[in-house]
């Protein structure tokens, strides 16, 4: 197999001389040329048609946000951008996620070595996942184009293949602070036979692949009355900064311990109380645009806390949540350990931390931020998110998988759904950055629902609602 083209590009020459020294240490990856600012690049894209590009994010003349902006939209190819750990170059990175960049990794620092190595090892991880995804890609445009062979006449078709949900007894309802909870909608019918692409004229209602479900669930809801002593919401977005206020000093801890919540503050308490119902996320490659698309589809009004674990490294994600906090009709936070979870707010997990869901003082729940080891690669773990859920047996919850490399959030996800929780979500392939989180969940045969991006917000919100 001959080898892949890359195309780097970087405004210095002795940063291009590490980035292709670090790609051609695998011989799967070939160096054909180097660019020195955007236009160079367009430039030659267009001349030698790599079949994959790097991109500093920050250069003179043309930076790599206009020049990716013109590469999408002219001869659409993985690039990931390399970004400076500087504030301005983690908003640009986040950008240009949401413009069709595959991925990015954080530049190495040029005076230590063993950081160059650990960046070089990342790269070419994303380099090969950028091939495999795009070859993926190729392979199911080519059988969608292939004709089908006709059926001998005497023969019906073939049924499709389903995943047929373990059949459970229905769950009884159960009194929690007055009030009764009762299963989600559907639930008193026989668990519906959910196929993993579902063509259009056999769907069910209530599947939700269903167009006409997806339409209804779409509309917006009236916006419900907050009272004035809810601090976050009372304020402009462009007041509220990054989110909620929280105690990110005390997560400062030993790595490998434990970080013991505080109690919750009165004045945070307000509007936690009632917090029934729990959503859970998880993502990794492709995750920033995927939750752009998913957040924009819930509803200000939603009655649930959604708890999201990116894989991101520290500090950018606090850019993300900023950047999702302006499309979302939510409140998007970065995680600070010790907040209460309230109705109608986000919280994405900090990068370096892993995040937990407790039962906090008078029926709140709080966010636990961790130093533990690294778990499936990952700081934050969905896994380890999945399993704080698990114990929640009180709340209503829903587990939601979207694009991303490897398996995390499978396992537990798994042992989410044994457990009773059949409000299981995952991203279908035709839409995926990268199939393999949630094809690791999928064929544990753990999942639901199987849905396109567009379609998982509208289902989810009647789920829960």
């Amino acid at each position: 197999m001959r080898p892949y083209k890359v195309l780097v590009v970087d405004d210095s020459a002795f940063m291009r001389k590490i980035i292709s020294d670090l790609i051609e240490n695998d011989a799967d990856f070939q160096v054909t040329a180097t660019a020195a600012n955007g236009r160079e690049a367009i430039e030659k894209v267009n001349e030698l048609r790599p079949d994959l590009v790097t991109m500093d994010v920050e250069m003179p003349e043309m930076n790599g946000l206009e020049a990716l902006k013109i590469i999408m939209a002219q001869r659409p190819l993985p690039v990931i951008m390399l970004s400076g750990i500087n504030e301005q170059g983690m908003k640009e990175t986040i950008l240009a996620l949401e413009w069709g960049a595959f991925d990015f990794i954080r530049k190495p620092s040029i005076s230590n070595s063993q950081d160059i190595i650990a960046v070089g090892e990342s790269l070419r991880e994303q380099m090969k996942e950028a091939m495999l995804a795009r070859e993926q890609r190729e392979a199911r445009a080519s059988a969608v184009k292939a004709p089908e062979p006709p059926l001998p006449a005497a023969e019906p078709p073939a049924p499709r293949t389903v995943i047929e949900p373990a059949k459970r007894k229905p769950e009884p309802l159960s009194k929690e602070a007055g009030t009764l909870r009762a299963p989600l909608p559907g639930a008193d019918k026989p668990k519906g036979r959910t196929t993993l692409e579902p063509p259009a004229d056999t769907r069910k209602p209530g599947q939700g692949t269903d167009p006409a479900v997806t339409r209804r669930v779409a509309k917006p809801l009236p916006e419900v009355a907050k009272p004035a002593t809810d601090r976050f919401k009372s304020r402009p977005r462009e007041e509220r900064g990054a989110g909620i206020p929280g105690q990110r000093a005390a997560a400062e801890t030993a790595a490998g311990s434990f970080i013991e919540p505080p109690a919750a503050s009165g004045s945070q308490a307000s509007g936690t109380r009632g917090v029934r119902k729990l959503v859970a996320v998880g993502c990794s490659t492709g995750g920033p645009r995927a939750l752009k698309a998913f957040l924009e589809n819930i509803p200000g009004d939603f009655p649930a806390p959604i708890v999201i674990v990116q894989h991101m490294p520290p500090n950018f994600t606090k850019s993300l949540a900023q950047r999702l906090n302006t499309f979302s009709s939510l409140e998007v936070a970065e995680a600070e350990h010790g907040m209460v979870l309230r109705q109608g707010a986000a919280y994405i997990a900090p990068g370096g931390y892993h995040l937990r869901v407790v039962a906090g003082a008078g029926g709140q729940y709080v966010i636990e931020l961790t130093k533990e080891e690294v778990r499936n690669g990952h700081r934050p773990s969905v896994d380890t998110l999945f399993e704080s859920v698990l114990q929640l047996t009180s709340l209503e919850r829903h587990a939601v998988i979207m694009t991303g490399m490897g398996s995390d959030g499978a396992r537990m996800m798994k042992a989410l759904y044994d457990s009773g929780v059949t409000s299981t979500f995952a991203e279908s392939e035709e839409t995926c950055v990268v199939y393999g989180m949630p094809r690791s969940a999928v064929e544990l045969k753990c999942v639901r629902y199987i849905l396109p991006l567009q379609e998982i917000a509208p289902r989810l919100v009647q789920a829960v609602k």
